[in-house]
């Protein structure tokens, strides 16, 4: 077999102020960066969790033969920069047409990308490589894919993950290519069915460890298995995208129309008998952190706050100050949080040198409604020049670079600050700058599920919180504009039609 291979993954956040450039991509965000040809594998090392480096493994033990254009990722934000956009998805679509004849393409693409230009940018790539050739198209998915219409018809199969965190990212790109060589062996296209979920998923309570995601998947993958599909997935869909399309979508290939029928409705009445059941606590700043403080004097320990509303993996600024306020004002003691995104303070820190008292405007720089800098004096413990190296479930063992950091006390917390965005979702993100996870009291971290992953282990209880961000936990509390009238905003919750602000004549 001789298959064509790239990927370009972006996570859209319309509703976050940053764009993601030419320079988001070439760092990847906690992922390698922009690389392309040969570099492509040496990148993606199979120890890596990313599903180009399990469908290279996979092809490696079979003997086929993989040309990799390029692959590239960036840290969540808003909308990918129109010329980003253009000059990647070109760059992949020539690459294709250059290294023609091929039996298959494959892409690793997460499925919730929106360009200024493009809102499916899935899609979109979709048509210009089928407008340069008619081979199967495998395609990998996130979990949080808005997987699209024009998605669902242009590639010959869409294959998505089944954990979050997503500790299957690799084993997805495997499955994938197992799915393209049965592609390939059948001569033909599978039949196909899909549903579209007609209600939003809040990422706060979609974790697979949990129910109710963790019976459902645990449901699809028996029914695939029983009636021997070629593949059955449900994506919970990234409800931060303000497109017509924004939704969890269930869809199954199978031998058989009726075959792919039944298993897409199976699953689908599984989603819809669950909708009540997606729903838990949450704690704005001060109640978490005074939750947190309870907890602690009864003896549970590390409480992980997760401060879900400032995540940079769902379009987060990361440098939102709810959390270290609400930290300082309750004088929490042997506390640490991370990783704040501050290129400026790192750089103060570095400048001042170890042990040495600064008092700066910290964090805050992001037009967040209800946030803004903390101007205080701080105690640099540690330094950093960013490179660290992560071994937890989520990211896998790889390197990392998160630029000049520094560790910054105030009073009994300590603050991580960092000069590049990456979600703070490994152990690592944390000792880097000298801090023991597993000594602290008190942990917030700059994510909502991903890093359950690695400190679930450690974690005494864990809660999530609704501080300032770009990333609501409540879905109604964006202002929509482009979803289908009947669209339930929230498990259980009103439809679009019922919360749209009313026009002016």
């Amino acid at each position: 077999m001789r298959i064509i291979f790239a990927g370009f993954q972006h996570e859209t956040n319309t509703f976050a102020p940053d764009l993601a450039d030419d320079a988001a991509f070439a760092h990847g965000g906690g992922f390698p960066g922009l690389c392309r040809g040969d570099a492509v594998i040496d990148a993606l090392v199979p120890t890596a969790n990313i599903p180009g480096a399990g469908f290279l493994q996979a092809a490696r033990e079979a003997g086929a033969e993989v040309v990799p254009v390029l692959w590239c990722a960036a840290c969540p934000s808003g909308f990918v920069a129109r010329d980003t956009y253009e000059r990647i998805a070109t760059e992949i679509v020539d690459g294709i047409r250059t290294n023609l004849p091929a039996d298959a393409i494959y892409l690793d693409l997460h499925g919730a990308m929106c360009a200024q230009n493009v809102p499916d940018g899935e899609g979109e790539l979709l048509a210009r490589v089928r407008a340069v050739t008619d081979i199967p198209v495998i395609v990998s998915l996130d979990l949080h894919a808005n997987v699209t219409q024009r998605m669902l018809d242009l590639a010959d199969a869409l294959v998505a993950f089944r954990t979050y965190p997503h500790v299957d990212m690799a084993e997805t790109g495997a499955r994938a290519f197992h799915l393209l060589t049965e592609r390939l062996d059948r001569g033909a296209p599978f039949a196909k069915a899909a549903r579209r979920i007609p209600y939003l998923i809040p990422i706060c309570w979609q974790a697979t460890e949990s129910q109710p995601s963790k019976g459902i998947y645990e449901r699809l993958a028996q029914i695939e298995a029983d009636q021997n599909l070629p593949s059955l997935s449900w994506t919970m869909g990234f409800a931060a995208a303000d497109f017509a399309e924004c939704s969890p979508v269930v869809w199954a290939y199978g031998d058989t129309p009726a075959a792919a029928e039944a298993a897409a409705e199976a699953v689908y009445q599984d989603v819809l008998a669950a909708e009540p059941a997606f729903a838990g606590p949450l704690y704005d700043a001060d109640a978490a952190v005074a939750q947190a403080l309870a907890l602690v004097r009864q003896g549970i320990r590390p409480v992980v706050i997760a401060d879900a509303q400032d995540n940079p993996g769902a379009g987060g600024s990361s440098d939102t100050m709810g959390l270290l306020k609400a930290l300082i004002a309750h004088q929490a003691t042997n506390a640490a949080i991370g990783v704040i995104y501050d290129p400026t303070a790192a750089a103060a820190a570095h400048k001042a040198g170890v042990g040495a008292e600064i008092t700066l405007d910290l964090g805050g720089r992001a037009p967040i409604a209800g946030d803004s800098p903390l101007h205080a004096t701080f105690t640099v413990e540690a330094l950093s020049n960013g490179r660290l190296h992560t071994f937890g479930p989520y990211y896998g063992e790889r390197e990392m670079d998160l630029g000049a950091s520094a560790c910054l006390r105030i009073g009994g917390v300590r603050v991580v600050v960092g000069s590049a965005k990456a979600q703070l979702a490994d152990q690592a993100m944390f000792r880097y700058v000298g801090i023991d996870p597993t000594a602290q009291d008190i942990l917030v971290v700059k994510s909502a599920i991903h890093f359950r992953a690695d400190f679930r282990p450690i974690a005494g209880e864990i809660l999530t919180a609704v501080a300032p961000g770009a990333m609501m936990m409540r879905t109604t509390d964006w202002h929509w504009q482009n979803l289908p009238d009947e669209l339930r905003m929230m498990p259980g919750g009103p439809t679009f039609t019922d919360t749209r602000p009313a026009t002016t004549a």
